[in-house]
């Protein structure tokens, strides 16, 4: 079994030979920022204000909805919202699947949970959920909701083998990935504690390809039910998940040697992206710690890699790892426990190299087919020890595929405390280049697992201490993106959150964050706990935007540069008073046999728990519309 080292240079030069034909290659673009014209926007011409959108108004939000489909929903959330019921739903459900049996059971499922939170069982039979919600101005993101049932020690057995190198499980070699970028055993099974997010366990390069063709004909659906449809796919479905890991941990330790060094030149404490090294000292510290010698470095850092500033910033220190350096050879970091030097360098066999292969080739295979039908694709995020991987090569599928719009959107975890630093450095990267920039911004699905794997395993939490703070770093965010949107036609985002304030908070149609008059109406624990962020505080105590929403910035929905997104079976109160006032918004719309979506089921129910201020408005919003029409005899009211 021979072995090959590789890293992610070589890595870099598989996503370019990889693919089965030759994309196209971005050109270059202005730079867009603060100040800069629109690149390649509609001719300024008097249009109407963005519409105003009332999410009170039970009338106009359940319009698209049947007096029965109201009272289903009440039903269904209600009991979504018992922690008694919560607590025994799986032991229920197998008790009632015994009582009734297997066919009155799916029947009970389709008058209840299913119908909810599931558009039916196969392509052909969702199409007329998914016609009906685009006559309401609803767009559909397909998801083949069907899951591995496995029990937690298969789930365990399985992560553990996939997670793992040849040598590793051989007993041949000790991994020298740090704490974080390992399998641990007690978290196996990475079900466990995610409420929101769907998980794929690796089995064989033939499920994997199985997967690929799931998601091919979610993708071909997709473009069939819209002229602008969106897909998402999870890149542990497309190979193993040791991958990820080896990458993730490598592109970690090159980012924190930047940073490093970076306090060694007394620049310790700036934003990610105002960090810059002075390169004549960054030449000394090579040379002091013995990575290459003088004459080996003299062609590293020149005015045609990196510019004539004389400087380097992250986004440069990061293409250094690319093949078509010279230092790509010499990638060393410093081990901050033992204080040598270690390689990047992994070693794989030839199998391995194979399997690493064909997950770039399915996901070359999805973005083109995507490209063909004119669906955008959503590359989810996952949990921290895999996204450093999957937003690296998320980032060159968008080199390859954004050139004339934004076709491949990275996801954004704001609850996450690097958040903010990673979405402006992939804008920085996108203008720069010149490649159009797609986002999905999301709080995050992974919290309690996160926190708890950091405290057993030891590593610093990666997690906003609070949801007040991670509702501010989403809310910065979102405000830096459609800043940018606003001079940069080609860039888009999407708006993924239940959350009326985040909603309200895009569209800007009051004064403040968090529908306060002021700093008063909020408790001082929570703005001790956000008096690091000084532009929301300034924002929340003055009553005044910090910046800017649609509305202020000039961001019509006609331009379709501002998208949303719920789950199927969730806030209908937002989802079509905004799709009826014409903005671009979008259901996730899951699909599949009844036995076989109960996972996702599960999930559905959880989640509703866990959002019960949202879930509480949302039912307090239903119970008044049946009254409404009870009041008005219109209970058997007909969408039209």
């Amino acid at each position: 079994m021979g072995l090959r080292r590789t890293s992610w240079m070589h890595f870099s030069a598989l996503c370019r030979r990889a693919p089965l034909s030759t994309a196209p290659a971005a050109r270059e673009q202005p730079a867009a920022g603060p100040g800069a014209e629109p690149v390649c926007g509609p001719a300024e011409t008097a249009r109407p204000p963005v519409p105003a959108v009332d999410f009170g108004n039970t009338q106009e939000a359940y319009r698209s909805r049947r007096s029965w489909e109201l009272a289903r929903s009440l039903l269904v959330l209600s009991l979504c919202a018992s922690p008694a019921l919560l607590a025994r739903h799986e032991q229920l459900l197998h008790l009632a699947r015994k009582l009734l049996g297997q066919r009155l059971f799916n029947t009970l499922m389709k008058m209840t949970f299913y119908g909810q939170f599931v558009a039916g069982e196969d392509q052909e039979s969702i199409r007329p959920l998914i016609q009906h919600n685009r006559a309401f101005g609803v767009g559909s993101i397909l998801d083949y909701g069907v899951e591995e049932d496995l029990t937690p020690e298969e789930a365990e057995r399985t992560e553990m083998e996939s997670c793992s190198s040849a040598l590793e499980r051989d007993g041949c070699g000790v991994s020298k990935r740090e704490k974080q970028f390992q399998a641990h055993r007690a978290f196996g099974d990475r079900r466990d504690g995610v409420t929101s997010a769907r998980t794929y366990f690796y089995a064989s390069e033939a499920k994997c390809d199985s997967h690929m063709e799931t998601f091919l004909h979610c993708i071909e659906a997709s473009g069939g039910a819209s002229e602008d449809g969106f897909s998402a796919i999870k890149l542990t479905a497309l190979g193993r998940p040791q991958f990820l890991l080896q990458f993730s941990d490598m592109l970690t330790k090159w980012r924190r040697f930047f940073h490093h060094v970076a306090a060694e030149q007394g620049k310790a404490g700036l934003a990610a992206v105002d960090t810059k090294l002075e390169v004549a000292a960054l030449q000394e510290s090579v040379v002091k710690m013995g990575i290459a010698s003088r004459a080996e470095i003299e062609d590293w850092f020149t005015a045609e890699t990196l510019g004539v500033s004389g400087t380097l910033d992250l986004l440069d220190w990061c293409s250094l790892i690319d093949s078509r350096t010279e230092l790509s050879r010499h990638l060393v970091v410093p081990n901050m426990q033992t204080g040598r030097l270690e390689p990047l360098l992994s070693q794989f066999t030839e199998e391995e190299e194979r399997q690493m292969t064909r997950m770039l080739q399915r996901m070359d295979v999805l973005a083109k087919k995507a490209n063909q039908v004119g669906v955008r694709l959503m590359v989810d995020a996952e949990q921290t020890y895999f996204q450093p991987a999957i937003s690296r090569l998320t980032l060159e599928m968008q080199r390859r595929f954004n050139v004339e719009r934004p076709l491949i959107f990275n996801t954004f975890q704001c609850y996450l405390r690097d958040a903010y630093d990673n979405v402006i450095l992939d804008v920085e990267l996108a203008r720069r280049e010149g490649w159009c920039f797609g986002a999905k911004l999301v709080r995050g699905a992974y919290m309690a697992q996160e926190r708890a794997r950091a405290l057993e395993v030891g590593y610093e939490d990666p997690i906003n201490p609070t949801y007040e703070a991670t509702s501010a770093v989403y809310h910065r965010c979102l405000d830096y993106v459609l800043e940018e949107l606003k001079h940069n036609a080609r860039a888009a985002v999407m708006v993924a959150s239940h959350n009326e304030d985040t909603v309200r908070f895009t569209l800007r149609r009051g004064p403040c964050v968090f529908d306060v008059c002021s700093a008063s109406q909020l408790r001082p624990s929570i703005l001790q706990r956000l008096s690091g962020h000084q532009w929301l505080v300034t924002e929340v105590c003055t009553g005044q935007p910090a910046r800017g929403g649609m509305e202020e910035l000039g961001l019509h929905p006609a331009d379709r540069q501002v998208y949303f997104g719920q789950l199927l079976g969730m806030c209908d109160h937002i989802s079509f008073p905004l799709g009826q006032a014409g903005f671009p918004v979008y259901k996730y719309v899951p699909y599949g046999p009844v036995m076989e979506v109960l996972p996702y089921l599960s999930r559905r129910a959880l989640e509703n728990s866990g959002v019960m201020k949202g879930a509480q408005r949302e039912r307090q919003l239903l119970w008044q519309e049946l009254k409404r029409r009870l009041c008005t005899r219109s209970l058997f009211h007909q969408p039209a």
